[in-house]
């Protein structure tokens, strides 16, 4: 079998395609370049139309606040032009007014005071006599003091007598009450005096005995919840504190060991004496069972066994 062979340059296919790799790398960058051109040309092309936008948005929110300012400044003046002239003609009507009821008053004052006087002359001329003596002699009669300052009153011996008289028996009875409220008092004080004596001992107990003293014991509710509080009162200025204290101490616990007297009919007196004060009072139905109703609900229950 037939051999051939042979030989092919490719030499100047190598440099071609170098020639074509250089030409794709410079059109690579080129394209590269060309992408980052336009990329910072867009950025620049947005920033101005935002800057285009923003600048005519705010020329066109001035403008109109502009003219809103512009038509109600106007608006303004003219009110404020309105309302002067109106003032004005307000002060012109009101010092017109002023002048016009002066002088009707003055007139209409100087008509009514000419028609009293005609009025008054007539009257007293109806009847003169008890006119006259009504205004004339009566008010005479009313200021004698004075018209008569400097005339010395005369008495007769009899009418002074008596006068004296009557002062002094008057001097007499208010005297004699005096003495009777003083003696009263000195009565009672004799007999507080006396009583005194009686309760009181003098004696200083030297050792240990009985005595009694006067006490209180007072249990009311403190507040709405019902806690009950008991207090104690006793004659603490004659005993010394602990004393006080022990006593105190005992009737606490001997006032709760007390058994609660629960009779209904303990207090008959002051429910009659409440239930007349209900009868008598004029108020209205309802208040009154309401009144009942309370009072009742306030009195002790018994106890259930």
């Amino acid at each position: 079998m037939s051999t051939f062979n042979y030989h092919i340059d490719t030499q100047p296919l190598a440099e071609e395609m170098g020639n074509v790799s250089k030409n794709v790398n410079l059109t690579t960058g080129a394209v590269v370049a060309m992408q980052a051109a336009v990329v910072a040309a867009e950025e620049r092309a947005s920033d101005l139309v935002c800057d285009n936008v923003n600048r005519g948005f705010y020329s066109l929110i001035r403008s109109q606040i502009s003219q809103k300012l512009a038509k109600y400044k106007s608006e303004y003046e003219s009110k404020r032009m309105l309302l002067s002239h109106q003032k004005r003609a307000l002060v012109s009507i009101k010092t017109i007014m002023e002048r016009d009821y002066n002088m009707i008053s003055k007139r209409y004052t100087k008509l009514f005071n000419g028609l009293n006087s005609n009025l008054q002359t007539r009257v007293f001329e109806v009847d003169k006599p008890m006119i006259d003596f009504s205004y004339r002699d009566i008010g005479r009669m009313t200021n004698r003091s004075k018209y008569l300052t400097a005339v010395v009153p005369l008495t007769q011996l009899e009418s002074v007598a008596s006068s004296q008289k009557i002062v002094a028996s008057n001097i007499k009875q208010r005297g004699l009450n005096a003495i009777n409220s003083i003696k009263a008092f000195i009565l009672e004080m004799h007999n507080q005096e006396s009583l005194a004596k009686k309760i009181l001992v003098d004696d200083i107990v030297t050792r240990n005995s009985e005595a009694y003293l006067p006490v209180a014991l007072c249990e009311f509710e403190n507040d709405s919840l019902g806690n009950r509080v008991t207090e104690f009162f006793a004659p603490g200025e004659s005993l010394h504190q602990a004393a006080v204290t022990s006593i105190s101490n005992a009737l606490h616990s001997e006032f709760h060991n007390t058994p609660q007297n629960q009779d209904l009919y303990s207090k008959q007196e002051v429910r009659n004496e409440f239930l007349k004060l209900i009868s008598d009072s004029k108020k209205p139905a309802r208040v009154r069972d309401v009144a009942i109703e309370l009072f009742n609900s306030g009195l002790p229950q018994r106890e259930k066994s």
